[in-house]
């Protein structure tokens, strides 16, 4: 079970938590925080293959699993599968394609390589210019200085909590994708 509102809130933020400059940081890897900056919920790498996203009291949610270099699969506790997303095209962070618990394909897309928001839509901008948004992302710096990044996730009110939780899986998968665990602090 997850804490009461995690994949209910229709905006949550996904970001690095703050960490000192000068000291080595251990702690989770991304937390998942109302707009507020109340913790809900924490991601942590295990290795390079698969990241536990846990309630802030432990309780196992999610496990995002990456296969090869593109590809991500959620599974709950009961190892079911419950969302994929994959990157589409030559440049690996400007697309993720998503399937949600129920199959519904959705496309989370920057529309331009210097953009900082993405556009959650059913058909491909690229192919549809109208295209119905049914949610943003918008990736902000959060510390200039050592790199740490934010994703202020927005859902339309008519998604469902299993496909909110498809896209936060997505947005650690974007993650994974744009700053692989120990890679370089620069973002893809």
């Amino acid at each position: 079970m997850t804490e009461p509102g995690l994949f209910e809130l229709e905006t949550v933020v996904v970001g690095q938590p703050r960490r000192s400059r000068w000291r080595r940081y251990v702690g989770p890897a991304l937390a998942v925080s109302t707009v507020e900056g109340t913790p809900l919920a924490w991601v942590t790498y295990t290795d390079d293959t698969y990241s536990v996203l846990t309630t802030t009291s432990g309780e196992f949610v999610l496990r995002i699993e990456q296969f090869g270099p593109v590809e991500f699969r959620f599974t709950d506790a009961a190892d079911r599968e419950v969302g994929t997303a994959g990157a589409l095209g030559l440049i690996k962070t400007r697309q993720l394609s998503l399937r949600t618990e129920e199959g519904r394909q959705l496309l989370l897309t920057r529309p331009g390589l210097l953009n900082a928001e993405w556009q959650l839509t059913e058909t491909d901008p690229e192919r549809d210019p109208t295209p119905e948004i049914l949610g943003r992302v918008t990736v902000s710096t959060i510390d200039s200085w050592i790199g740490l990044q934010q994703y202020v996730v927005e859902t339309d009110p008519g998604l469902e909590a299993s496909e909110r939780r498809t896209v936060v899986a997505s947005i650690v998968s974007l993650h994974l994708l744009r700053r692989p665990p120990g890679g370089s602090a620069a973002p893809a």
